[in-house]
């Protein structure tokens, strides 16, 4: 069975520095699967809507590996909380808060994220 893709002019757009910054159309995000978005400074965000519809960002950057590849990673929950999963050690990253739910001294960035 193959789905149509789900047309909008909703554009996902992320808070930097107290401004709204467009990083792409709400229907490029397909649930459970994220994409990477360059920022203005040259980062990176990574870019997920769960099952739900709900949308996260987080900062792209896996800080155990260095490499640029959460939005790659496998997406689930745990205990009710939405993580990403690095594609390489396999490190969980809550999408609501960026902590790690494997080394509570490491985190990622997360950003405020809507629709517009």
């Amino acid at each position: 069975m193959t789905l149509a893709p789900e047309t909008t002019d909703l554009k996902v757009q992320l808070s930097l520095d107290g401004h709204w910054f467009t990083v792409c159309d709400l229907s490029a995000l397909l649930p459970g699967r994220g994409v990477a978005a360059l920022l203005p400074d040259g980062r990176q965000a990574a870019i997920f809507r769960d099952r739900t519809g709900e949308l996260f960002a987080v900062d792209n950057r896996d800080p155990f590996t260095g490499a640029a590849v959460l939005s790659r990673g496998l997406t689930g929950t745990h205990r009710g909380r939405p993580f990403v999963a690095s594609p390489l050690l396999k490190q969980r990253f809550d999408l609501a808060s960026g902590q790690c739910l494997d080394d509570e001294t490491v985190r990622v960035t997360a950003y405020e994220v809507r629709t517009a």
